[in-house]
């Protein structure tokens, strides 16, 4: 037959410990014990109280002299002057004035001096001079030298001016019309024109007729030199017209 094995439970092996372990814990102290040594218990010290001598008697010490106490001052009152009285005036009686009769000065009349009329001095007129301002003098009128100088140079001006229009007629390059139109101009001292007329003609109408457009296209013209300017001056113009 196969017995059981029965196993201690976990309750039963802590219990088993428990006492093993404090069967070693007496055995343990019953060695350790006997090997001990106790000191030997000490004596308590005896205390000497020695009583100490007293002091010798000293005498008394002389009391310290008790000083006054300090005074009180009281602050001094001045008694409150009573304000003198006013001293009364007395107005003195009016003295009484007796009301006595005027006396009527009679006036003395003194004649009136003697005013001696004296006529008045005459004014002195200072006559005031006049200082003549003198007229500006006119400048020399220009020589014909200058005059004839000044044309040519004006002519030359006029015809830059006028050449700028330049125009060569269509029919008159077709039929080979060629010529020269001389143009008479009246102009005052500004350049304006007075009057135009034509002194020589070309031989063709048309290129006389161009002449006088291009004048009018070129105004207004250039001033004059001085040497013109002062009164109309009559310059002549040539046009030519040549077919290159």
């Amino acid at each position: 037959m196969n017995s059981a094995v029965i196993q201690p439970s976990p309750k039963e092996y802590t219990i088993v410990w428990a006492i093993v372990c404090s069967i070693l814990l007496h055995g343990l102290l019953a060695l350790i014990i006997p090997n001990m040594k106790l000191d030997d218990v000490k004596e308590p010290e005896v205390l000497e109280i020695s009583l100490a001598k007293k002091a010798e008697a000293q005498p008394p010490a002389e009391p310290e002299p008790v000083q006054p106490p300090p005074e009180v001052i009281q602050p001094q009152i001045q008694p409150k002057l009573k304000p003198e009285p006013k001293p009364v005036i007395k107005e003195k009686p009016s003295p009484i004035v007796q009301q006595t009769q005027p006396v009527v000065e009679t006036p003395t009349i003194t004649a009136p001096p003697e005013v001696i009329a004296v006529k008045p001095a005459p004014e002195r007129i200072v006559p005031t001079q006049t200082v003549a301002t003198p007229e500006p003098k006119e400048p020399p009128p220009p020589s014909q030298a200058e005059i004839d100088n000044a044309t040519g140079r004006y002519g030359n001006a006029l015809w830059n001016a006028i050449s700028k229009h330049k125009k060569y007629p269509k029919i008159a390059q077709m039929r080979g019309w060629q010529g020269e139109t001389i143009i008479e101009l009246e102009l005052d001292g500004t350049g304006k024109i007075k009057s135009k007329k034509i002194t020589q003609s070309s031989g063709y109408e048309v290129l006389d007729k161009q002449a006088l457009e291009m004048v009018e296209k070129a105004l207004p013209f250039p001033t004059p030199p001085e040497a013109l300017r002062n009164s109309n001056f009559t310059i002549t113009v040539p046009v030519p017209f040549k077919l290159e």
